[in-house]
């Protein structure tokens, strides 16, 4: 290899990177032009073959183009190619594989072509070195031929293995990130060795091991050899140059340490390990940690990452439960920007928000997405806030134990200076130096612009300031009229204002808020920003705590989706009605355990209750068995497919000292309990109060308040004594009763009179009171 010859050389890279190879090849000083995808065309000595290989971290391969020239048959092909003189190119001994390819040319067999091309190598080297033996058992000079619309393009591959074989990944993971395309995506952000840099979905570590390289001008070809290296002439020494300067110019390890996380502690072994071998142990920082629990208080950091997105790993509805609670997440680092690579066609739909930039990628053959979402840019200013430097980062994780800014001993977490020095920052829009203060003042960086995810809309404080308004309105009109009836439970506030669609119940000193789902203009993060707004307000206005302010969110019921758990506190809160003890939990569950709007309801079936056996049935945390019990029943029994809410109700007749063997639960179907019950008429009061709809998986048949009411309190007829009362209710809006196929002798609507008074809803519930 003539060491002042000048090659023409392409950098060949994956579909959409061009323009960054393009860049790192002016960060070398090489003038290049973008060609055909995936192709980028420049020219330079033996030197700049090695300089290339050792440096580009986005393209795949370097190679020396020999020639290009139409050629529309094989005569042409093989005639053309002959006459190169391939002797300067390739030793007698040289070992030359052909690779090709054809795309929208009339010679379309590859394999024909790769025969054709290497015969006529073979006829041009045998002319050349003069000589009939070719053993082909010295270095590799392997030789593509690619026809694009009957062009032909020949070259030799100087590479050898593809770049993105750093040399350090030991172990393959499901749905591995090339290096390259790991790298790209650190280049494609405005991620800077002085930021703080996330990936929650990490697995064996690429994204942040190249970035820890990038990082620290580590070249990413220094710990692997190239094929052109085997060749006869091969600029050693200048090689040898290059990776001594290299290593020269290695920086010092990162101001503060890359964080990732994941669900598999096993992948993260791995990442532990290719970091190790990538000589960036101390720049990164690896834990078992869900991406929905990632928290930071640092600030102008980057989330960079490759989710999962269910064509090789996980299903579709899991993908969609994942992405659902994203925007939550991002919402919580409003200075942050944010990269995903995903081949999923609703994320922005999911995530409740367009892009601020897209770019078609390719992660092995599947077509990807690179979605970017631009935090505000931080921009120096020169007063002292010292409340911005040193607070501790982590993903997924509390603080550490030793205190704030102090890693453990196990290196579990990290810590760091949250801003870097102010002449070092950049802003997001040009990556050009922000301005230096003044000498003497202390420098400060501030967020100029919105944030990514969760920022509130302009109208957010004029609705927080008329929710204010009506809750203080409201709890005027009802603290002396509540006070008066001893209630401390009641209904303050229900979708009063149109465009606040909250119900707001107080229990004593806490407050609980639900949302229903109703239409509006906010994205999925922004909307959650809103609802903390409201929740922070009513906690404001009505001199509540924070820590006693709860909220929820009530979807509507479609299908077959039941409500279920949203947390795990466990902690049950004491609260009174009509002189009785209730344990009701505000954190856990979408219900609280007391449905307020029965509070009528339960004070009718007490005033019945004295000497009666009372059948309590869907009988959840048991405030009418209690209230039964409060009232002389001789006996109560409960049903519930729930243990945990028969717990419960037992809870509440224990803290009312109202236990004991006269009260009986039963942990079953109620039409399984109905069916199975002795014949005879035993009860004298019962109250049936089921779910529009249930499908557990406990039961063989999904129950339907509209289907299956009539038939269930016929059979409940039959256990009923003449005279007794059967108190109904439902919640279904659209229920339509079949009274005339009651085995009953009179049914009463009394909704008007159960609905408490504070209810604005006054469909709440609908009640019935049936004879026998």
């Amino acid at each position: 290899m003539n060491p002042t010859q000048t090659f023409d050389l392409i950098a060949v890279c994956a579909f959409g990177l061009e323009a960054v190879v393009k860049r790192e090849l002016a960060a070398l000083g090489i003038e290049s032009a973008i060609g055909e995808s995936g192709r980028v065309h420049f020219r330079g000595t033996a030197e700049t073959i090695a300089k290339t290989n050792l440096w580009l971290r986005c393209a795949d391969r370097v190679t020396i183009r020999v020639a290009e020239f139409p050629a529309a048959d094989f005569d042409a092909l093989f005639e053309t190619t002959k006459a190169i003189e391939w002797g300067e190119w390739l030793p007698v001994d040289a070992e030359f594989p052909v690779t090709g390819r054809s795309v929208k040319s009339t010679l379309s067999s590859v394999p024909a072509c790769q025969r054709a091309v290497k015969r006529a190598i073979v006829d041009a080297m045998r002319r050349d070195h003069g000589t009939e033996t070719l053993p082909e058992n010295g270095p590799q000079f392997k030789i593509d031929v690619a026809l694009l619309k009957d062009t032909v393009t020949i070259t030799i591959d100087t590479t050898g293995r593809g770049l993105h074989r750093r040399g350090y990944r030991a172990h393959v993971t499901a749905a591995p990130l090339k290096e390259t395309l790991a790298a790209a995506m650190v280049l494609l952000s405005y991620w800077k060795r002085d930021r703080p840099l996330v990936d929650p979905f990490c697995g064996s570590g690429t994204i942040l091991i190249e970035a820890a390289m990038i990082g620290r001008n580590m070249a990413p070809g220094q710990s692997r050899e190239f094929a052109f290296e085997q060749w006869p002439d091969a600029p050693r020494q200048v090689m040898l140059d290059l990776r001594s300067e290299a290593l020269q110019n290695v920086l010092e390890p990162l101001p503060q340490r890359l964080l990732g996380g994941d669900t598999d502690f096993r992948v993260l072994r791995f990442a532990r390990e290719n970091a190790e071998a990538a000589g960036v142990t101390a720049d990164v920082h690896f834990e078992t940690a869900d991406a929905r629990e990632l928290k930071s208080k640092r600030r102008f950091g980057c989330l960079i990452t490759n989710p999962p997105y269910g064509m090789r790993i996980g299903r579709d509805w899991e993908i969609e439960e994942l992405y659902a609670a994203i925007p939550d997440v991002l919402r919580h680092l409003p200075t942050w920007s944010f990269y995903f690579l995903t081949a999923y066609n609703g994320f922005e739909r999911i995530l409740g928000r367009k892009a601020d930039r897209r770019r078609k990628l390719y992660n092995g053959r599947i077509e990807c997405t690179y979605y970017q979402f631009h935090g505000p840019k931080p921009v120096i200013g020169q007063a002292g806030r010292a409340d911005e430097a040193g607070q501790s980062y982590q993903a997924g994780r509390a603080e550490s134990a030793t205190g704030e800014g102090t890693p453990t001993a196990d290196a579990e977490t990290t810590t760091g200076e949250v801003v870097a020095a102010a002449e070092n920052v950049e802003t997001p829009s040009t990556r050009e130096k922000s301005p230096v203060a003044p000498k003497g003042a202390k420098p400060y960086v501030h967020a100029v612009g919105e944030a990514a995810f969760g920022a509130l809309p302009e109208n957010a404080q004029h609705q927080a300031d008329l929710f204010a308004t009506r809750l203080r309105k409201r709890a005027k009109h009802f603290r002396r009229m509540m006070t008066r009836r001893n209630i401390t439970c009641y209904r303050l506030y229900e979708r009063d204002v149109p465009e606040i669609p909250l119900v707001v119940d107080r229990y004593e000193n806490y407050l609980h808020l639900s949302e229903f789902e109703r239409p509006h203009d906010r994205d999925a993060a922004a909307h959650a920003s809103w609802l903390d707004l409201m929740a922070a307000t009513a906690g404001d206005a009505l001199e509540v705590p924070r820590e006693n302010v709860f909220l929820k969110r009530r979807s509507r019921q479609r299908g077959k989706t039941q409500h279920e758990k949203v947390a795990q506190t466990d902690r049950k809160i004491p609260v009174q009605e009509g002189g009785l003890t209730f344990l009701v939990n505000l954190a856990d569950y979408i219900d609280t355990g007391l449905f307020l709007d029965h509070r009528v309801t339960r004070q009718m079936v007490r005033e019945l209750a004295a000497g009666k056996h009372f059948l309590n049935l869907f009988a959840y945390t048991g405030s009418f068995t209690t209230y039964a019990a409060s009232g002389g029943a001789a006996s109560t029994t409960s049903v519930d497919l729930s243990q945990t809410y028969l717990d419960w109700a037992q809870e509440n007749l224990q803290v009312n000292n109202l236990a004991g063997p006269q009260h009986q639960f039963a942990a079953m179907d109620i039409g399984e309990f109905v069916r199975r019950h002795r014949p005879g008429e035993v009860y004298d009061l019962v109250v049936c109060d089921p779910p529009t709809f249930s499908n557990s998986k406990r039961t063989d048949q999904d129950w339907s308040v509209q289907e299956g009411a009539v038939p269930l309190l016929n059979d409940i007829l039959k256990l009923v004594r003449p005279g007794g009362i059967i108190f109904f209710s439902t919640n279904f809006r659209r229920f339509k009763f079949d009274t005339e196929s009651l085995a009953a002798s009179t049914v009463h609507e009394i909704s008007k009179q159960t609905v408490p008074d504070e209810f604005r809803n006054r469909r709440i519930h609908r009640g019935w009171k049936i004879w026998k």
